[in-house]
This record gives C-alpha cells, structure tokens and sequence, in this order.
C-alpha cells in the first residue's frame, strides 16, 4: 500500500533532494558500499535506514532527512555541504537550489561555505549584507571582517584585538550599523570605547 493509499501524501523531492540522491549514489558507489553495508554502517553509527529505503533515496522517491544527511555525511568521511551541492564549481555552470532558483556553482559553494550570501540584495551596500550574512550565520570564531578572524574573548592575543578594534573603526567610518556586533562582542568594543573615549 502507497502512502498515497494510507492517507498520507509522499513528499515531493525538488532540486537540492535530487543532487542529494544523485551525490548519495555517486559517494556510495566511490567507497564501495553495497546498500547492505551502507545501511550497516549507518545502523552501527545510530541511524537506522534500511537497504531498500536507500535505493529509495538514490532514485529521489524518497527524501533524506536531515538527521540521515547529517549521518550519511559522517559514513562517508564529507562534509553535509558535498552531498547537498553538484561536484561543480565553476561561475559558468548554473546549478538550482531549492528556495534561489538557479545560481552559479561557485556562488553557491561559496554560501555552503559560509563565506557570502546566496544573493546580494537590490538594496544596500555589499559589505553591509556581507556582514550581516556573517553575523547571523557563522560562530564568533568563524566571522571573517576584512580578511579578520573575530576571534572569542580570551583566545584573543593583543595583535588581534587591535586588528579587530581597526576592523571596527573602518566598519562604523563607513556608516555602518553595528550595533548588533556590539552587542556580540562587548570585549572589542570596549577596547574601542575607552580608546575613541580616551
């Protein structure tokens, strides 16, 4: 009996679900994995997906949950990004993710990596949405301002908090609204206050 059948309408797999089967068959087949010992695998790891729930996956008739994603990554040595994106990343291959439409590869590595935005917005300078993509979407530790790692307070030698009190001083001479990086980072502006206030 279909889930259709039981009441339940299946999940339709769009195009970030098709690259996840495509690359899921692709690393299974590059390891060397039966779907027997992949399932294997995944079980002695913690996540239960039958053989036949695989080859599902591998055809796009059934989705990947993010859970599954998460293990198949670790059973394959790869990070979650290499089995949501197409092996591509040239500027003029465009690849579609669900939710953007069409981009190009390298763009959207680029975004998987964490290191710009999806899209720049109409509005708005770059640097502006550049931060901002920084700031709600990486750890302190991994935010990167004008080629500066914000590091956490006290892992912060003296070298870094003054190269993060002149990333911030060129931030606000450009007119740009930092209070919510203030308030993340308390240490450096404190720095900043009693040096400006001094």
């Amino acid at each position: 009996m279909s889930e259709q059948q039981r009441g339940r309408r299946a999940i339709e797999v769009g195009p970030t679900g098709q690259t996840v089967a495509a690359n899921l068959a692709r690393l299974r087949q590059q390891r060397g994995y039966t779907t027997r010992q992949l399932s294997a695998l995944l079980e002695r790891n913690g996540r239960s997906v039958s053989p036949s729930g695989i080859t599902r996956m591998e055809k796009a008739e059934r989705s990947v949950t993010t859970d599954e994603l998460a293990a198949l990554a670790v059973a394959f040595g790869v990070s979650p990004s290499s089995l949501l994106l197409p092996l591509e990343d040239s500027d003029e291959i465009g690849i579609e993710v669900t939710g953007a439409g069409v981009v190009a590869a390298d763009v959207a590595w680029d975004w998987a990596d964490g290191k710009r935005p999806l899209h720049w917005s109409d509005s708005g300078d770059r640097s502006t949405r550049l931060f901002d993509y920084l700031l709600y979407s990486r750890p302190p530790g991994r935010r990167e301002i004008h080629g500066i790692v914000l590091r956490p307070r006290g892992e912060r030698g003296r070298r870094q908090v003054e190269e993060i009190r002149k990333a911030y001083k060129a931030l606000q001479e450009n007119g740009l609204d930092i209070r919510e990086l203030q308030r993340l980072d308390v240490d450096a502006f404190e720095h900043l206050m009693g040096e400006t206030d001094g």
